[in-house]
């Protein structure tokens, strides 16, 4: 009994063995698509434009522009290997405006490797290195940018996120609201990354399509690792060496992965 026991389990331990070894040369070569999907709100609640939403210090703000870029998007799958997409192809803008009737926006990456994923990462923004290879060496995302709104000039740069509409106060109602938060030129760099780990393994397959839904809390723009009050200048927020870090800071803590269909 005690060979015929160790004999089975051998033939159970090669059977794995094999088992995985063939998943692993399915996968070889293999490539499929993933999709990011962004949802945005504040709070608990949905972001709706022309919506009232209130801020810790009593402030309200509404809302008629929310958008970002995001850039440098790449995954990490369980062995540790890390998957860049394509540099040239790798710069989105995220517009509520674009949204389906969900208010979700959708990003898809086409040609990822097959494999089981775990974290992505992405930058809020266009970082020093792209910045650097000049306007011509943008690509078709300049023409996109400044057709979006997210461009001041090439020589100031890029708008990493525009929010525009009204806010009120103690002291003002319906006032104009601008954040237009960016680096300026090689000067002043406010690029961020963001790394978000998967409540669940991410099955990138030639046969499949895994769809990861990002939440983007809006709120915590205003109300993040720092409160800011739009009566003490945050209400224009540009080119200031003061006020987009801040917002720069806050903005890395917007996003959570809610959760991921593996379709």
């Amino acid at each position: 009994m005690t060979i015929t026991k160790l004999a089975l389990a051998l033939l159970l331990c090669i059977s794995i063995i094999s088992c995985s070894s063939d998943d692993k040369e399915e996968l070889t070569g293999q490539t499929g698509s993933l999709d990011l999907k962004f949802d945005n709100g504040v709070g608990d609640q949905d972001f709706i434009f022309g919506t009232s939403y209130n801020k810790s210090n009593g402030e309200s703000y509404k809302l008629t522009t929310l958008k970002y870029i995001i850039s440098n998007v790449r995954v990490k799958d369980s062995e540790g290997n890390i998957f860049h997409y394509p540099t040239a192809n790798n710069v989105f803008i995220v517009d509520e405006a674009n949204g389906n009737n969900a208010g979700e926006i959708f990003i898809t990456l086409n040609d990822v490797p097959a494999a089981d994923y775990t974290e992505i990462t992405f930058g809020i923004g266009i970082d020093q290195a792209r910045f650097l290879l000049g306007a011509e060496g943008q690509g078709d995302f300049l023409n996109e940018a400044d057709e979006a709104g997210m461009l001041w000039s090439w020589a100031t740069g890029y708008r990493f996120i525009r929010f525009d509409g009204t806010y009120s106060s103690s002291t003002v109602i319906d006032a104009a609201l601008n954040v237009h938060m960016g680096s300026v030129g090689t000067s002043l760099d406010n690029y961020k990354e963001v790394t978000l780990t998967f409540p669940n393994s991410v099955r990138v397959r030639e046969t499949a399509q895994p769809e990861i839904h990002i939440e983007a809390d809006i709120s915590k723009v205003f109300d993040g690792v720092t409160s800011v009050s739009f009566d003490d200048g945050y209400d224009q927020v540009h080119t200031s060496a003061i006020t987009t870090p801040v917002i720069a800071e806050n903005f890395k803590g917007v996003f959570e992965v809610h959760h991921v269909h593996n379709n």
